[in-house]
């Protein structure tokens, strides 16, 4: 018999590893300690009657090689809609649609549009070297010998391959702040607000910090190739994706546990031993592979004990601090959002007039407060997929920015009504219709997805927590310090984004043997 791999988590990477790893030949066991698979893409009731995607509710392109090669479409996986456009709202005029460089509908001038046409395709190809690194181990520090240097190597190649003027812009622009580099480009508040919440989306950064334009690259490069930008609707919610990763890993003979909590990852030695579950049950394995945080797989599962001082320091100052809450409402009609023809209801909806709104949305994030007045990106999952509710009404689900970790009664309350009254406003009437009501700030996402600090990202993306440096040094190619444990969640490279880049990474680098760098 194959040794026994044991793979902590059942979220899509855990899951796209253990496929990866039994496709192969490997004894694979998946433990999940919730009661579903899927970590936080998941399909779940809300309210009686309305299910929602509770943690992810868009899929930014899955690779199509990734989704061929464990057979995910043979395994139930859906699209209810592809290529959602982005509508950007306002509280006068006409929303602002756009569909990569085309403006499919609403006022912009004429010079932003020429702007467009030239700025998207650059940032597109800017965008698609970030992507080519999402399927391939980050290059090493250092290296004996020419194979140890082909990582580094490749991705020189990658930027030296978008020629001369396009590599310099690329490192102009780089580590630079969103707001400057559109303020380069553009005169239309409402576009601009557009641009800078794709930068800034989950992250704890205003379109003046650093690194958003790396975010903004990053965003873009799960969809570069498949379609430039544009996001999808997995029909059956995001759930149905997590149920294709977790059919295709059945299918190549992995085992699947739900209500699995792992307590601690046990040693033989300096060794992995295997794990030790919450219930006392120990399950010996030859190697562990964590799709939990980072955070969570080295000082609570394992124990700072076991390491190293200076790289458990490391570990913990990892940034994960999540200022994304998730709002769902339960409707009993179409919310007529001002302007906005029905039809145009189902693509994906912002809020963020411009870039100063959003820079002032962060403002109090600074200071561990809520925003007044949220930065948003709305979804009407049912206009594509009506059986997400019952008949004739329908599920609004959004993204709020800012959010503290964790908010008290008055707070929360506080912070709800501002949220609703942003919506109000773009979509008269809604309040009337809202049947129900969940709100999930950090906390209480870390708390149903497991996640330290309650980021989708597992760590902040940022340059100093990118390619070999994520999450820390030594332990940014998968494989960690402690010999048989190795990571595949999205604290790992390259980051979150339900893509499955990470857990099949992970499962390559194992069977090839590597040691941690």
């Amino acid at each position: 018999m194959t040794e026994r791999v044991v793979v902590i988590g059942a979220g899509h990477n855990g899951l796209a590893c253990a496929a990866t790893l039994a496709k192969a030949g490997r004894d694979v066991l998946v433990l999940e300690a919730a009661p579903r698979i899927g970590g936080a893409a998941v399909t779940r009731e809300f309210a009686p009657g309305f299910q929602v995607s509770a943690g992810a509710h868009f899929l930014y392109a899955l690779d199509p090689a990734l989704r061929a090669d464990l057979g995910l479409d043979g395994h139930g996986l859906a699209l209810a809609k592809s290529d959602l456009a982005t509508v950007a709202l306002a509280e006068s005029g006409a929303p602002l649609v756009l569909a990569g460089a085309d403006v499919v509908a609403g006022d912009l001038p004429d010079a932003d549009r020429a702007a467009l046409a030239a700025f998207w395709p650059r940032l597109c190809r800017l965008a698609a070297v970030v992507g080519r690194q999402h399927d391939r181990a980050p290059p090493r520090l250092a290296w004996d010998g020419l194979a140890g240097a082909w990582p580094a190597a490749r991705l020189a190649l990658d930027i030296r391959r978008l020629g001369r003027e396009d590599m310099r812009e690329l490192l102009r622009i780089a580590s630079s702040n969103v707001y400057d580099v559109l303020e380069e480009q553009f005169t239309s508040p409402r576009l601009k607000g557009a641009l800078a919440l794709d930068a800034v989306l989950g992250t704890r950064a205003g379109p003046r910090s650093g690194n958003t334009v790396l975010s903004l690259l990053y965003r873009l490069s799960v969809a570069v190739g498949v379609r430039q930008g544009g996001a999808a609707l997995p029909r059956g919610g995001m759930g149905a994706v997590s149920a294709a990763f977790a059919a295709a890993a059945r299918a190549a003979g992995a085992e699947v546990r739900t209500g699995a909590r792992v307590a601690a990852i046990t040693l033989a030695g300096d060794r992995v031993a295997g794990v030790r579950l919450e219930n006392g049950e120990a399950v010996a394995a030859a190697a562990v592979v964590s799709g939990a945080d980072p955070r969570t797989t080295f000082l609570r599962l394992l124990g700072a004990r076991h390491l190293e001082a200076g790289f458990a320091k490391r570990v913990d100052n990892v940034r994960a601090a999540g200022t994304a809450a998730k709002l769902h409402l339960a409707l009993d009609g179409l919310p007529a959002f001002r302007g906005l023809a029905p039809a145009l209801a189902g693509e994906r909806i912002v809020i963020a007039p411009d870039m100063d709104y959003v820079e002032r949305a962060f403002n109090p994030c600074k200071y561990g407060g809520w925003s007044p007045e949220p930065v948003l990106e709305v979804s009407v999952p049912t206009v594509h997929d009506p059986g997400l509710a019952p008949a004739g009404r329908h599920v609004l689900s959004a993204v709020v920015q800012y959010a503290p970790r964790a908010l008290g009664a008055g707070d929360r309350e506080g912070f709800l009504e501002a949220t609703l009254a942003v919506l109000e406003r773009h979509a008269p009437g809604l309040r009337a219709q809202v049947l129900a009501t969940e709100l999930l700030v950090p906390e209480e996402l870390e708390r149903e997805f497991g996640m330290a600090g309650g980021h989708w990202h597992h760590a902040e993306l940022a340059l100093d927590q990118y390619l070999l440096l994520r999450p820390v040094p030594g332990a940014a190619r998968y494989a960690t310090p402690v010999p048989g444990l190795w990571l595949c969640g999205a604290g790992c490279h390259p980051g979150g984004g339900v893509m499955g880049h990470a857990g099949r990474n992970a499962a390559r680098a194992l069977l090839a043997g590597e040691d941690a760098p």
